[in-house]
């Protein structure tokens, strides 16, 4: 099983926070403006653009970094270590591939997040929702089938769609804005609402097969 970070594992509340900060507005117009864009097909870039100069992306992006810093353990859903916890004694091997920062792999087994790989999209060179992507992923997982791969993510353009194009079994985690903004995620083979829920129903997502 591969997961995602960002609204997976990880909520991403404090980056809402920062970007609000950097932007000069208030979390709740930055919240209903990006919200608003993704409702309108947009992507996340475009709500961006609604308060800034795409010119100055370079030193926000750095602002960002400072503001923002590590990944804390408040950080952490509560679910997350429970339910990797609980996946593991179920005897599913866990990957995390994410587009994330390089740096994130060890702030995250800082954190306590074990899995057997852990990669960034950074140090990869490739980033969702690129089938590049995610062929480099089953390749650091040791090339097993695709079809007895799950990749758990919370967008469906990002993650499920990719994923289920490159053959895995996508799984749709329903939360955080793109849990709320989309109906639905074409290709998933499981839809969740929690990691807990995971745990419990991750059998669905092979059963079709049955």
């Amino acid at each position: 099983m591969c997961l995602d970070v960002g609204e997976t594992l990880i909520d991403e509340t404090r980056v809402v926070e920062a970007w609000a900060s950097i932007l000069g507005v208030t979390r709740l117009t930055f919240a209903a403006a990006f919200g608003a864009t993704l409702a309108r097909g947009g992507t996340h870039r475009e709500a961006f653009r609604l308060f800034s100069d795409e010119r100055d992306w370079p030193s926000q992006a750095t602002a960002f970094d400072e503001q923002y810093g590590a990944f804390r353990a408040s950080d952490l859903y509560p679910d997350a270590l429970p339910s990797l916890n609980a996946l593991r004694d179920l005897g599913y091997r866990l990957s995390i591939v994410a587009n994330q920062p390089a740096r994130r792999n060890a702030e995250l087994r800082a954190l306590g997040i074990d899995a057997e790989v852990m990669a960034m999209s950074d140090e990869l060179g490739v980033h969702k929702p690129a089938a590049e992507f995610f062929e480099r992923a089953l390749a650091l997982m040791g090339d097993p089938p695709p079809e007895q791969v799950a990749y758990v993510g919370d967008r469906p353009d990002n993650d499920v769609a990719p994923a289920a194009a490159a053959g895995m079994r996508a799984v749709w985690l329903r939360r955080g804005p793109w849990g709320v903004v989309f109906e639905s995620a074409p290709g998933a083979s499981l839809v969740v609402r929690s990691l807990v829920e995971l745990v419990g129903r991750i059998d669905d997502a092979w059963r079709a097969d049955r």
